[in-house]
C-alpha cells in the first residue's frame, strides 16, 4: 500500500458517517438511498461521503438498470490493518517490558518492607 493510499484510507475512516456506511455495507451491498436513510442529511451529502469512500477504494458502486448498488471493498482495510499490526506488536512489547519493570519494582518494595519490619521487630527485643 502506498503512503497516499494509506492516507486516503485513514482519512475516509476518520469520519463517523463514513464508518457507519462501511458498517452497513459489511452486511451486504445496498443502494445509495438505503444507505442515506438513517442519516439526517441530504442525498448529495451522503453521495459526497460515498465518493470519499470510493476514492479510498473502500467501496465500489455498480450499475444495474436504475439500481446503483454500493459494495464494501475490504482490501484497503486489510492493508491498513497490516500497517497497524506492526505498531500493535511494538506496543505489546513495550507493555511487556513495562510489566516486567513493575514486577521488579514491586518485588524490591516487598523485600525492602520485609527488611524494615524485621529491623523494627529486632529493636523491640
Amino acid at each position: 500500500m502506498t503512503p497516499q493510499q494509506l492516507d486516503a484510507t485513514f482519512a475516509a475512516l476518520a469520519d463517523p458517517t463514513r464508518r457507519a456506511i462501511l458498517a452497513r455495507l459489511a452486511l451486504g451491498e445496498t443502494s445509495v438511498n438505503e444507505l442515506a436513510e438513517p442519516f439526517d442529511m441530504s442525498l448529495p451529502a451522503v453521495s459526497k461521503h460515498l465518493k470519499v469512500l470510493e476514492n479510498a477504494g473502500l467501496i465500489s458502486r455498480g450499475r444495474e438498470a436504475q439500481w446503483r448498488p454500493c459494495k464494501l471493498e475490504a482490501a484497503p482495510l486489510r492493508e491498513a490493518f497490516g500497517w497497524i499490526e506492526h505498531y500493535k506488536k511494538f506496543w505489546e512489547q513495550s507493555f511487556e517490558r513495562l510489566d516486567e519493570s513493575l514486577r521488579k519494582l514491586q518485588t524490591r518494595k516487598l523485600q525492602t518492607n520485609g527488611k524494615t519490619k524485621e529491623k523494627k521487630s529486632d529493636r523491640r527485643k
